[in-house]
């Protein structure tokens, strides 16, 4: 999923990155161990923000986000605590409409829906 980081905010972004680099690393890779997802970040600057890509791969990806945003302990606080304040909306009532959809895979072939 693309996610805008908020105008001003992309350096509390990149401390947050450094956090879960650094010193979070441990309670971070857990967190998605108990998941049972691998994530991956990309950082995108473009004309009209920059931008985050986020990428969540494993069986049930959208019940990992739900069950991410569901969770209570100190970790999962703070990071949808990052989360509200450099992207705006609040992980525990994630903005609504479709999760992403696949649509290309170089591994697999996707039979992706066309519309005219």
């Amino acid at each position: 999923m693309a996610v805008p980081i908020l105008p001003g905010k992309t350096e509390q972004w990149r401390k947050f990155i450094n956090e879960l680099n650094g010193s979070r690393h441990d309670d971070y890779v857990a967190s998605r161990k108990k998941l049972d997802v691998h994530e991956r970040t990309f950082f995108q600057q473009t004309p009209m923000g920059d931008l985050v890509i986020v990428t969540l791969e494993g069986e049930e990806p959208e019940k990992a986000f739900i069950d991410f945003g569901a969770g209570t302990d100190e970790f999962t606080k703070w990071f949808v605590q990052q989360v509200r304040e450099i992207h705006g909306f609040d992980l525990r009532n994630p903005p609504e409409g479709p999760m992403p959809e696949l649509v290309v895979d170089s591994e697999v072939l996707v039979t992706a829906m066309h519309t005219a």
